[in-house]
């Protein structure tokens, strides 16, 4: 199997995994299978915040597409999702602590990040928000993937 198709099965094995541990009440709350994952508190903390940020950065991306901004939407995903936030985010010093699978899923999300920049410039010229949308799916499949399987210590 290749890099790319095992990264999405392991995202779609971990992803059900959470859906199965999901509880809206309906019984008794299901244990915490995430991997737990141990960082320094400085860094923990840091890793926190730019997670946070990830979530923001989404957000403000759905608002300049709602808004036609597809350039904006873009710049957003690059500098603070995509191969160019690696560095700001001090993602190869965060690696270290990571299993492999969290690596993975972690720049798998880094490299969709990217695409969908891509295809949400692509929307610009044509109008079309289809391929930005699905490549936007791909960067969220990611984090849900990573959330599910993992939580920091």
């Amino acid at each position: 199997m290749n890099k790319p198709k095992a990264i999405l099965c392991s995202c779609f094995a971990i992803s059900t995994l959470a859906f199965a541990q999901h509880d809206h009440g309906h019984g008794a709350p299901s244990a915490d299978m995430r991997v737990a994952v141990e960082y320094p508190p400085a860094m923990k903390e840091h890793t926190l915040t730019s997670m946070r940020d990830h979530l923001l950065a989404i957000n403000q991306i759905q608002e300049a597409m709602g808004n036609g901004q597809y350039d904006k939407a873009a710049q957003i995903a690059e500098t603070r999702l995509g191969q160019t936030a690696l560095k700001t985010h001090n993602a190869y010093e965060n690696s270290k602590f990571m299993p492999k699978g969290m690596q993975d899923i972690g720049n798998q999300m880094h490299r969709s990040a990217s695409k969908f920049a891509i295809e949400v410039q692509n929307s610009g010229a044509t109008g079309d928000t289809k391929q930005a949308l699905l490549a936007l799916s791909k960067k969220t499949q990611a984090c849900v993937a990573c959330h599910s399987g993992y939580r920091l210590k």
